[in-house]
């Protein structure tokens, strides 16, 4: 897939794991590299960048395989910004489509 593709959607599939559930980094990099096919590297840069901008709160738990992790949080004004994403991917999906016929 498109690298430039991905770029676009990667904010709102973060959120919206973490949407689902608290998570830790790992996690959100796996479910999004079983589909999309990225790498790690890619994902905690966006995490730190979506902490910064109040979308997300971070806490560390606990785990019984080493060292506590970090887990991730949406915060109110996160979840806001994902409505609004997915929206956005919404309109967007139904123009593209428009346009190539489906």
């Amino acid at each position: 897939m498109d690298t430039q593709l991905k770029k676009g959607v990667l904010d709102l599939c973060v959120l919206s794991i973490i949407d689902e559930k608290d998570t830790y980094g790992y996690f959100i990099y796996q479910a999004i590299d079983y589909v999309l096919g990225i790498s790690e590297s890619t994902i905690y840069p966006i995490l730190r960048r979506l902490v910064k901008e109040g979308y997300l709160t971070t806490y560390l738990k606990p785990s019984v395989h080493g060292p506590a992790r970090k887990f991730f949080k949406l915060t109110d004004i996160g979840r806001t910004h994902l409505n609004s994403l997915q929206d956005a991917w919404q309109t967007f999906e139904y123009k593209v489509n428009q346009l190539i016929g489906e």
